[in-house]
């Protein structure tokens, strides 16, 4: 069962905060020391942080297109960690090609989440192409990642919860959520103590030796 309600916004579509917040609930008791998550560009960065602003997280605070492969390499290099990419569908169909290296690689620890709200949240709300009928999951299908799913209501979120933290992969999920903003919570802007923090919290205080 759902250990937090997801509410829904004008649109009937799920809000995405509490959305987030349910995907990495009790990440750290994910086989392998926990689970990383990687929040693309925008608004997915501040729902990571949102959620808890744990060394764990690598929010980006550009790179726009990077995500799902900045996922896949640290999914490579950590085989025993759970790997959550959080995206928008606009970061997504920035960095499309990402699905095929993905479906080819085969990391069964990854998992990519595109939260699409239909829009350019960051600059100006314009209309991304899902607006009109691209099909993200479609095309991760195509790509070869068999397990691509379209997720609409909140009752397909706790299944979604459970392959994520299984490491079930690789798994795509385009999950259509409202428009509406949500405030800003930043993590720190400096790249460096983000990097730092994630290689220490995966290796240890040897990390800083390396």
């Amino acid at each position: 069962m759902s250990g937090t309600t997801i509410e829904t916004g004008k649109t009937g579509k799920m809000k995405r905060r509490p959305l987030v917040r349910e995907l990495l609930r009790g990440r750290e008791n994910a086989p392998g020391g926990g689970l990383l998550a990687i929040g693309g560009l925008g608004a997915p960065a501040w729902d990571i942080t949102a959620a808890g602003d744990v060394p764990e997280n690598l929010p980006l605070w550009g790179g726009m297109g990077g995500a799902a492969m900045m996922g896949l390499g640290l999914a490579l290099a950590q085989p025993s960690r759970r790997v959550l990419v959080v995206t928008g569908d606009g970061e997504m169909l920035m960095g499309i090609g990402a699905l095929a290296t993905i479906a080819v690689q085969k990391p069964a620890n990854l998992s990519v989440v595109v939260l699409d709200n239909e829009h350019y949240g960051e600059t100006g709300m314009q209309e991304t192409h899902t607006r009109h009928g691209v099909d993200l999951a479609g095309m991760a299908r195509a790509a070869g990642i068999a397990d691509s799913r379209l997720i609409t209501d909140a009752k397909d979120v706790p299944a979604l919860r459970e392959a994520i933290h299984a490491g079930q992969g690789p798994l795509f999920a385009q999950v259509k959520i409202d428009e509406s903003s949500e405030p800003l919570v930043l993590p720190p802007r400096e790249a460096a103590l983000l990097q730092a923090r994630m290689r220490e919290a995966i290796l240890g205080p040897e990390a800083h030796l390396q």
